[in-house]
């Protein structure tokens, strides 16, 4: 049974990645789109805490980043 924080963090991170899949598909960019995909499937993989939320933070930065 997975923790607050892991609840918390699938919760945070899958509704960021539906946003910036929504996004991505509006202005029909790969980009956002892909790292939308991989923030909503990625939490149902990682099982420890500090690695849920570190990937999470990383792909992020990377919307933030590899914008157009």
């Amino acid at each position: 049974m997975p923790g607050f924080a892991n609840l918390f963090a699938a919760i945070l991170f899958g509704s960021a990645g539906f946003a910036a899949f929504v996004y991505g598909k509006k202005s029909a960019n790969w980009r956002p789109m892909t790292l939308g995909v991989a923030l909503m499937v990625y939490p149902y993989f990682i099982e420890e805490t500090w690695l849920l939320y570190a990937i999470g933070v990383a792909l992020c930065v990377g919307l933030f980043v590899w914008r157009d």
